[in-house]
């Protein structure tokens, strides 16, 4: 894909979520390992030639903000602190090369990724290599709840031999609740019907009545489906929404003596709710993997209360997890740097940066239609862009192809980094509207980007045709066919005799070579205004540029450099 004409990080960054160009492949890129991980995933970076991979653990304040400044990616687990602040201060450290976190695991409670995203940097995790592991973990949480295994266990290994104190339930012909229907809780709803369990879920993300073949209906909000179940548990992140989701009043409308599994995070449950219903007899009882505070305190009722089992954050800790997990967040991380799109991208919301070849081509085409015009326009204040896309191609990747347009349009104009991760709040912040707009009255993908500053308004179509050459098709008004890629001059002229001539005389004296002219022509006023559009082999001196704009009857010259294709 298109590199950054613009430079915001280091010199050999590949453009983000881009194609994957050989010399972007071919760059070496810097990968600190910060936490301890599985030795597979170090092994697997370690064995591949473009990654230079340094190990240092138990990095912290000034020393973990110099190591992320000097690397291109990092890999964690969830001892290192990235702080905004820790982000913050890398971020203005001259030269900074931070452009992704990989979290080797599900949570990125220990990352900011509000300033992540701040600062261009995407965050991503491993979720589904601990899927399996996790689900097993929960499920392990309610065999052993409901029949009081860890107390009877305590109990046996202490000398005594009290079944009737420890009578349990079985699982067969129980209700149970599932909230947040991803991939954990798929896994273990599937894991559930097969020991004959009803099963009803809740995912406010999910527009469906049911899943799982119709197996599993979906209540419409968490208060409609405690009030049905024997069981819940829950699988989704801690966020606002989440925090303190079973509590009190959801405890009063639940059954008597609900049994309650949480292996996601803490503080999804109150504690203290908790206790309170434990005691009341509301709930039965409850296996906790995930707590508010980790580990809870020495004196905390969580650890010793009689209806708790208690096990300390083991959701994905198995052997095959940990290796997964750590090979997957490596895999993941160096991908991105190459360019090969963001797998597990936890702070890109509405992106899909894996993007097939024909849209990276089209992303690509977006880019250059930009900086062409940017070069043909001049705003005084960009208030508005909008980005119209036709074409099946574009239209499942719209808002991904739009988002690196914008992160071109905004680098020409903004001397901080911006990329794809974070143009639109970069855009937000300015108060720039964006808009995407999907259009369905084209079978070819063609796209138009539209700027404006609230008094005028340029304009830029291209399409890419089944020869999957990108081609500009109209700027501002005139009509062409041309590839955007090397030395390029955009000319405006008064249309009359002569003007290509005396701009062929130009170049000639100068021995500049002219490669390709496309012109175009639209009526303006009394008279005709032409724009030329050349390229030629070599970069223009200023000295030329200069004669160019003093010559009689040009109107505007500009001078841009695009990647040449491929």
């Amino acid at each position: 894909m298109l590199q950054p004409l613009v430079q915001t990080r280091s010199e050999t960054a590949p453009t983000v979520g881009g194609g994957g160009s050989s010399a972007a492949s071919a760059t070496t890129v810097r990968v600190l390992i910060a936490d301890k991980l599985a030795p597979q995933g170090c092994a697997w970076l370690e064995s591949q030639p473009d990654a230079q991979v340094t190990v240092q653990t138990g990095l912290e304040d000034a020393a973990l903000v110099e190591a992320l400044a000097g690397n291109d990616g990092v890999v964690v687990r969830s001892a290192v602190k990235i702080t905004a602040d820790i982000l913050d201060r890398a971020a203005a450290i001259d030269g900074c090369r931070l452009r992704a976190i990989a979290r080797a695991g599900v949570g990125v409670d220990n990352i900011d990724l509000e300033a992540a995203t701040r600062h261009g940097i995407v965050v991503m995790n491993s979720a589904s290599a601990s899927t399996i592991t996790t689900a097993e973990q929960a499920f392990a949480l309610m065999i052993g709840l409901a029949r009081n295994i860890g107390h009877a266990s305590r109990t046996v290994a202490a000398g005594g031999w009290d079944r009737s104190k420890y009578v349990g339930t079985q699982l067969h012909g129980k209700t149970l609740g599932v909230v947040g229907m991803g991939r954990i809780g798929q896994t273990l709803a599937q894991r559930a019907l097969a020991f004959g369990m009803n099963v009803i879920g809740f995912d406010p993300y999910i527009n469906a009545d049911s899943m799982l073949d119709g197996q599993v209906k979906l209540r419409r909000s968490f208060d409609e489906l405690i009030t049905d179940v024997d069981i819940v548990s829950f699988h989704v992140p801690k966020t606002d929404t989440t925090k303190g989701m079973l509590s009190a009043k959801q405890f009063a409308g639940a059954r008597k003596g609900l049994l309650v599994v949480n292996a996601a995070r803490g503080g999804i449950v109150d504690e203290q709710a908790l206790l309170d219903a434990l005691e009341s007899g509301q709930c039965g009882g409850a296996a906790l993997d995930v707590y508010e505070q980790e580990p809870p305190s020495e004196n905390s009722p969580l650890r010793t209360h009689p209806k708790i089992l208690c096990t300390p954050h083991l959701g994905a800790s198995t052997v095959e997890a940990q290796e997964a997990v750590a090979v997957d967040a490596c895999s993941a991380l160096l991908n991105f740097l190459r360019g090969q799109g963001a797998v597990g991208a936890v702070n890109v919301r509405g992106l899909e940066l894996n993007l097939s070849d024909r849209q990276q081509g089209i992303a690509d085409l977006a880019q250059r239609m930009v900086a062409l015009l940017s070069a043909a326009s001049e705003p005084k204040r960009i208030s508005k862009v909008t980005f119209t896309c036709r074409g099946e191609t574009i239209a499942s990747r719209a808002d991904t192809i739009a988002r690196f347009a914008l992160a071109e349009l905004l680098r020409r104009h903004l001397d901080e980094p911006v990329n794809v991760i974070n143009a639109a709040l970069v855009a937000e912040q300015r108060k720039i509207e964006f808009n995407t707009v999907i259009a369905s009255d084209a079978d070819e993908d063609r796209i138009t980007i539209e700027l404006t500053d609230g008094e005028n308004t340029w304009r830029v179509e291209g399409a890419m045709y089944a020869d999957g050459q990108p081609r500009i098709t109209r700027i501002n008004g005139y009509s062409m066919d041309m590839v955007p890629a090397g030395q390029v001059i955009l000319l405006t002229n008064n249309d009359e005799p002569g003007r290509i001539g005396l701009v062929g005389r130009i170049f000639g004296e100068a021995t500049l070579n002219i490669a390709e002219m496309v012109i175009g022509r639209q009526q303006r006023g009394s008279g005709n205004v032409a724009m030329m559009i050349l390229k030629i082999d070599q970069p223009p001196t200023d000295a030329v540029l200069k004669q160019l704009r003093d010559a009689p009857g040009i109107l505007s010259v500009s001078a841009i450099a695009l990647p040449e294709l491929g």
